[in-house]
């Protein structure tokens, strides 16, 4: 249930923003258990909006019901007319459609309006004439570049634009329904965990797009600092309710330490409170004199009711005992070629991992990082050159596939039992319930799991078999923020050496010391932090960008002298270029300054917001008020780079005639 006191006022938003999705007194059960009850909120066109919640709390029921495929067991769901949803298909089927053509399917409408010029009669030149302008409106000469676009920032090579679906495995099938999804022109987008497939680089790519993204969106995921960058409002389900708070996940976070405090403060106040009636009640009732005054205070307390103390949330206490033995190098790559028949995908590894070593692997996919992983594991022996394991060397090694080898015959308890049998059924039991399984959830078979609590299940058994070197393959998929909190917790005091594959920048930033890079064939430490392997990623795709458009603006054929423009002639021309040129160049340099005051603003106003009581009762008009200062400064934003893109086409259309 939304607290108007804390949240929104809601009368006074509405006449500011235009709505989009209203969700009115909805309650969720499933297999007789109730997620949620009395949710009411509104989603209103532009908001970006972060749904979030331990595994099986009710996310995906809710974004059913958005869908129309599962009716609330109570209240209702209202979306604006004429709004199209959009959500990432689970499934694809095998198809020898391209890959391109495939993605460029998520346009329904211009798909629509490309098979009625296919339909249409030469004769009818009037009607073709209006069709090839509504292709025009719905980006019909920019398709292909569109969609090719995305798949390379999906992590697709421009070979594989033109593979058929059916060649690419699962995984890849999942980003191609995901790149499906971000070519739809639909206002309302749905993502339901959309990095779990993806590595870091595509991640960081999604990240941008979704940032510039026009529309709506309502996006489920557990990666922290994806929300923080992406999501400017958070909807949280906890304990069978749901609360919509303006700001990013770390905003919610903050307003939600805030209200645990006053109800934590209320509670204590309140049990003082009850300590004293009943101290009164238990001294005086037998008194005659005294039996009116503690009969008062009886009711008083039977009034008063129960006020709950906050709980701490996560069922995760787990931590990892120190290794047996600690050897030093554990592993050492010498002089290795890596890679699978004839083709060498790294070459001249030499690596050794140190006892203690806390490395965090990047590079773009296919770079050849689970390559690396592993052959330090054994699994993959090198092309060339050695490997050296250290004599009580004993590796924990998570990976999907490891979670896919599970048996799905048996339960947590069966697992674990068989992984050690020295374990007693209790010991086994009470180890498991530090990963979440308690009572009967440790009899469940695992082919009923959750992705999620297969994920856990794995890592259960990693943990307990005291590992001293540690390769985590993307160890959080399909894992919830508590339990990524949980497993970064116990990585931190992990003694012995660990090398990590993660997306999840929160898990890396707080886990290794150093940074390590596959790329270009080699691998090589990378002296620089996340933010700089970003900046990285982004030079690459923009030397990629040119190196395609350099090649796209030659001509076979050509003679390079008559393509060569009179050096001497564009020297005379230069002066008058520039005179033509300033005006244009002075309003993207006014406009450029605009935009960063303009941000600077949305960030104090959301910096406001996020502090400590700000969603207190006493401050109800003032967060009212810096509410629609936000709505007003993020318009403003929005305005001036509309205008500063405007100004910045019009500059370059101007250089380049210029240059013609």
């Amino acid at each position: 249930m939304i607290a108007d006191a804390i949240l929104y006022d809601w009368a006074q938003l509405e006449r500011k923003l235009l709505y989009m999705l209203s969700f009115n007194d909805i309650a969720c059960r499933r297999d007789g258990k109730q997620l949620f009850a009395e949710v009411n909120c509104v989603v209103h066109s532009g908001q970006k909006v972060g749904l979030t919640g331990a595994n099986g709390t009710g996310k995906s029921s809710l974004f059913a019901m958005i869908q129309g495929e599962l009716e609330p067991d109570s209240g209702s769901i209202s979306l604006q007319q004429h709004v199209g949803i959009t959500h990432v298909a689970q499934e694809t089927e095998s198809s020898e459609r391209s890959a391109l053509d495939y993605v460029v399917d998520g346009d329904q409408r211009l798909r629509a309006v490309q098979l009625k010029i296919d339909e249409c009669q030469e004769s009818d030149g009037e009607k073709l004439a209006s069709l090839l302008a509504d292709l025009d409106q719905a980006g019909g000469y920019t398709v292909q570049s569109r969609a090719g676009a995305l798949l390379n920032g999906l992590g697709f090579s421009s070979e594989q634009h033109n593979w058929p679906v059916s060649k690419f495995s699962g995984g890849w099938r999942m980003r191609l329904n995901l790149g499906q999804a971000l070519m739809s022109p639909n206002e309302l987008l749905l993502l339901d965990e959309p990095t779990n497939h993806l590595d870091l680089d595509a991640v960081l790519w999604l990240e941008s797009w979704l940032k510039q993204r026009e529309g709506t969106l309502i996006l489920i995921s557990h990666d922290r600092e994806f929300l923080d960058s992406v999501t400017n409002m958070t909807l949280h389900i906890e304990a069978q309710t749901a609360d919509l708070v303006t700001g990013n996940y770390s905003a919610f976070e903050k307003w939600k330490a805030a209200r645990q405090g006053n109800q934590q403060a209320a509670h204590e106040k309140a049990q003082a409170r009850r300590k004293e009636l009943q101290s009164f009640v238990d001294r005086f009732r037998a008194k005659a004199t005294k039996a009116r005054q503690a009969q008062s205070r009886l009711k008083m307390l039977e009034r008063m009711g129960e006020t709950q103390a906050v709980r701490i949330e996560t069922p995760f206490r787990f931590g990892f005992k120190t290794p047996e033995a600690m050897p030093s190098p554990l592993v050492v790559l010498q002089d290795c070629d890596l890679g699978y028949g004839d083709t060498r995908v790294i070459k001249q590894v030499k690596m050794s991992v140190q006892s203690g070593d806390r490395i965090g692997l990047l590079g773009v996919n296919g770079a050849g990082k689970s390559t690396l992983v592993k052959a330090l594991v054994g699994d993959l022996a090198p092309l060339t050159g050695s490997r050296t394991p250290a004599q009580r060397l004993k590796i924990g090694y998570f990976a999907q596939h490891q979670v896919d080898q599970l048996r799905g015959d048996h339960s947590p308890l069966q697992a674990m039992l068989s992984f050690d049998p020295s374990l007693s059924e209790g010991e086994a039991r009470t180890f498991l319930g530090t990963f979440g399984f308690q009572g009967d959830q440790a009899l469940q078979k695992a082919e009923t799991l959750s992705g999620g609590e297969r994920a856990r299940l794995a890592l259960a058994l990693i943990v307990h078999s005291r590992p001293n070197l540690l390769l985590l393959d993307e160890p959080t998929n399909h894992l919830d923020i508590i339990m990524r909190q949980a497993l970064a917790d116990a990585l931190v005091s992990f003694e012995g050496a660990l090398l990590v594959i993660s997306h999840d920048r929160t898990m890396l930033r707080a886990v290794v010391d150093s940074l390590w890079l596959v790329a270009d064939g080699s691998l090589q430490p990378f002296d620089d932090d996340l933010d700089g392997y970003a900046r990285w990623l982004a030079s690459r795709r923009q030397q990629s960008s040119e190196e395609i458009e350099r090649q796209s603006q030659t001509h076979d054929g050509h003679d390079t002298k008559n393509q060569s423009v009179d050096r001497r002639q564009k020297k005379r021309d230069e002066p008058a270029q520039r005179a033509k040129l300033a005006p244009l160049t002075k309003e993207v340099s006014r406009l450029e300054k605009a935009l960063d005051k303009a941000n600077s603003e949305l960030e104090s106003i959301r910096e406001q917001l996020s502090a400590d009581g700000i969603y207190d009762e006493s401050q109800k008009e003032h967060l009212a008020d810096l509410l629609s200062q936000e709505v007003n400064a993020r318009k403003n934003l929005e305005s001036i780079e509309e205008q500063l893109l405007e100004s910045m086409e019009s500059l370059e259309q101007a250089t380049v005639e210029g240059s013609n």
